[in-house]
């Protein structure tokens, strides 16, 4: 057998102190998962059952990289999330064992047209294309959890030009990790590749051409992203 067209590459992100690459099979993504992230946004921080949407596989971009602004925003945010990856696939994985699926964890920046997404829910439409568009899935290299563990607690902050913007804490998760990989279990079969983004605390806000956005995450390691001309 042969293609017609050549095959795509694997998406690919780093793994923290080796060579090799965690290869991406898909990305999901936690909306709301800080409940003063959930006020910011208008709405209920009950705890409701999780929802998620995704990024393509190929929205990754790694530590370091300079991402040109985005097409058909004028309010592009930033989002700092502790990611997820995973080693070991499953379906409907009782959340006792769920942290036996998780391959690893990184520092990941969630970017999102807002403008786009805010209008999308104006009209009652998907807002896909407001979170999964090109360059969109910033994700620093992964520590595997064989030598950090499963990260629980610690800070996660996000800074702009040196000004601190979001400050929380992993233990604010309304859903920590392993409830959330439980989940999303129930909906997909989790396969290894996949990674989860899981939720912003409270404290979003715009990015412009030329800034630089800092994402540190206690335990786990920290991203510098910046943002360059209109692509």
């Amino acid at each position: 057998m042969s293609f017609v067209i050549p095959p795509m590459e694997t998406a690919s992100v780093a793994v923290s102190g080796s060579e090799d690459r965690f290869p991406v099979r898909r990305i999901f993504c936690v909306g709301r998962n800080y409940a003063a992230h959930a006020r910011e946004m208008g709405r209920d921080p009950d705890r409701e059952p999780p929802f998620f949407f995704t990024k393509p596989a190929d929205a990754v971009v790694d530590d370091g990289a300079t991402i040109p602004y985005p097409p058909q925003t004028e309010n592009l945010h930033y989002e700092a999330e502790l990611v997820v990856a995973i080693g070991a696939g499953g379906r409907d994985i009782a959340a006792d064992r769920a942290l036996e699926h998780v391959w690893g964890y990184g520092v990941g920046n969630d970017l999102t047209r807002r403008d786009m997404q805010n209008a999308a829910k104006e009209l009652r439409r998907p807002w896909d294309l407001s979170k999964g568009f090109d360059r969109s899935a910033v994700i620093g290299p992964l520590v595997p959890a064989s030598e950090i563990g499963h990260p629980s607690k610690g800070r996660i902050s996000l800074s702009v030009n040196g000004e601190m913007k979001q400050d929380g804490d992993l233990a604010e998760m309304i859903w920590p990790v392993q409830d959330v990989v439980a989940f999303l279990s129930q909906s997909v079969a989790l396969k290894p590749g996949d990674l989860i983004m899981t939720g912003t605390p409270a404290g979003v806000g715009a990015l412009v051409p030329g800034d630089r956005c800092d994402v540190v995450i206690e335990g786990v390691g920290e991203i510098t992203t910046l943002i360059g001309p209109r692509g």
